[in-house]
């Protein structure tokens, strides 16, 4: 299996797609960080973890659909054609749809450090501020559950029909348009800016209500069961 996690992950990460993402993603991050973090949010100072999550939540919506757009390597109609070959292959199809998962993670994870590193380049340039354990907790909460959602809900929808992985993509857009209730408040980016607000002091530490914990656990288990799922369906398929 070690072998075709990194020839998928060749396939994925040294292409002229995954350069481009790169580079959008980095150059967004720049505008970001420089027009809106360095000012900080709700009062907060630039490095907290409040002006940090907003960051991440307005990087949520690139690193969804770079994730889901990596996962379309696999799920396209010239990759499922391909899979007539693969199938004929001696190693278990269960154990070739891991490797497929595994290396489309890598993929995600890759472009998560990349927002993660721009902003620790930002904030020790600007300010000689190198406090990162300080905002660890808010980069758990606000990016593994979406992120791991997007990847299982993203194989599902596009192995049952290519097209819906791509109507999926905009999801994140649209409900940063939406007002969500204050449970999902990280979905729109709003939890930055107005929860701190509530606290009876300036510049608080990072704390999340219950509410929010427990959507975003449930996204979290729901993207673990889905993405266990997926190669237990894609063995179906192909038998």
């Amino acid at each position: 299996m070690g072998k075709i996690y990194r020839y998928e992950c060749r396939r994925l990460l040294w292409n002229q797609f995954f350069a481009g993402l790169t580079v959008v993603l980095l150059l967004y991050g720049a505008l970001v960080l420089r027009g809106v973090t360095i000012l900080g949010v709700s009062h907060t100072a630039p490095f907290s973890p409040w002006s940090f999550g907003d960051y991440l939540s307005r990087m949520l919506p690139l690193l969804w659909l770079g994730a889901l757009t990596l996962l379309s390597f696999f799920t396209s109609p010239k990759a499922r054609r391909a899979e007539v070959l693969t199938a004929a292959a001696s190693m278990s199809p269960r154990r070739y749809a891991l490797a497929r998962c595994l290396a489309a993670l890598t993929g995600t994870a890759l472009l998560a450090l990349l927002c993660l590193g721009q902003a620790a380049l930002f904030y020790g340039w600007y300010f000689g501020w190198y406090g990162w354990g300080s905002l660890a907790f808010p980069t758990l909460v606000t990016l593994v559950p979406p992120l791991v959602f997007a990847m299982g809900s993203g194989w599902l929808l596009g192995k049952l029909r290519p097209w819906l992985l791509y109507a999926w993509m905009p999801a994140p857009f649209v409900c940063g348009l939406l007002p969500l209730p204050e449970a999902m408040g990280l979905w729109n980016g709003s939890f930055f800016i107005r929860y701190p607000l509530t606290l009876e002091r300036l510049d608080p530490a990072f704390s999340a209500p219950v509410s929010v914990l427990l959507v975003q656990c449930g996204l979290l288990a729901a993207g673990i069961g889905l993405l266990a799922h997926s190669p237990v369906k894609a063995v179906a398929e192909r038998r």
